[in-house]
């Protein structure tokens, strides 16, 4: 008797005993519930578009931070080594476009390091969040032109800005090479500043040269490279017009229904 009370007992006592109750996954609520009347494909899809946006958003802001970073750094270690010779009257042409070009470059990479360095902590922290509804937490569809800017800076007019600064480091190191030092101070006295036919002379020409082409195959792959980028987005944009207006068409039915009801 004693054994068989305690065996009635225990599942007559507290509710505890029972088995626990399972958790929903994710950590909120599913999207799914809020729309039960939508297929679970049609919501996977603007989930799916919503967060590659994000990601896609993210992978930009660490490249032009990698890519600033990387070519700021070089431009101002170029300024910092570089040499000039004492002894050689360089044209003030060149040596104020090197000044200026390398100022603008790393003026330009430091502004798109300062983007990218503002926005990605925001949109980590919502990327590592494993929850379908966090990506509208993330800053990424409004700041969205900041980190266009961003991209822009470090890879089209960074990387041509940095062409430049190359020629115009060529020049300044090597157009005092073998120029002659009591000539060229002779000319600096006389006013008259210009580069002599030597080897250093000829050896910044053919940087130049080589860079020239380098520099429009440059401009003509990126602009090629962002038109085909906008019809891309253009296409991708249709695509989710036509999947938000099936959405629409599916909610506007489930209300008429309802309303019948």
């Amino acid at each position: 008797m004693g054994a068989m009370s305690g065996q009635q007992s225990t599942p007559m006592g507290s509710p505890a005993l029972g088995p626990p109750e399972e958790a929903p996954d994710g950590g909120g609520p599913d999207y799914r519930d809020s729309h039960p009347e939508l297929d679970s494909s049609d919501l996977d899809s603007a989930q799916a578009l919503s967060w590659r946006k994000l990601y896609l958003s993210r992978a930009k802001l660490k490249a032009s931070s990698k890519t600033s970073a990387l070519l700021s750094g070089f431009a101002m270690v170029a300024m910092v080594e570089v040499q000039l010779e004492v002894d050689y009257c360089y044209p003030p042409v060149l040596l104020i476009a090197f000044s200026v070009c390398t100022t603008v470059l790393v003026a330009v990479h430091l502004f798109a390091l300062l983007i990218s360095t503002c926005i990605l902590p925001n949109v980590e922290a919502v990327s590592n969040i494993h929850n379908l509804n966090s990506v509208s937490e993330s800053p990424h569809e409004r700041m969205h032109h900041y980190i266009e800017l961003a991209w822009g800076f470090s890879t089209a007019l960074g990387i041509l800005l940095f062409l430049a600064e190359v020629v115009l480091l060529c020049w300044v190191k090597f157009l005092p090479v073998d120029s002659g030092g009591a000539k060229s101070r002779t000319s600096c006295s006389n006013g008259a500043a210009g580069p002599v036919p030597y080897s250093g002379w000829q050896a910044a020409l053919a940087s130049t040269i080589i860079m020239v082409p380098v520099g429009v195959i440059f401009v003509v792959f990126t602009v090629h490279f962002y038109r085909s980028l906008v019809r891309h987005k253009t296409e991708r944009h249709r695509q989710e017009i036509e999947e938000l207006h099936k959405i629409k068409v599916q909610l506007d039915g489930h209300e008429r229904g309802l309303q019948n009801v």
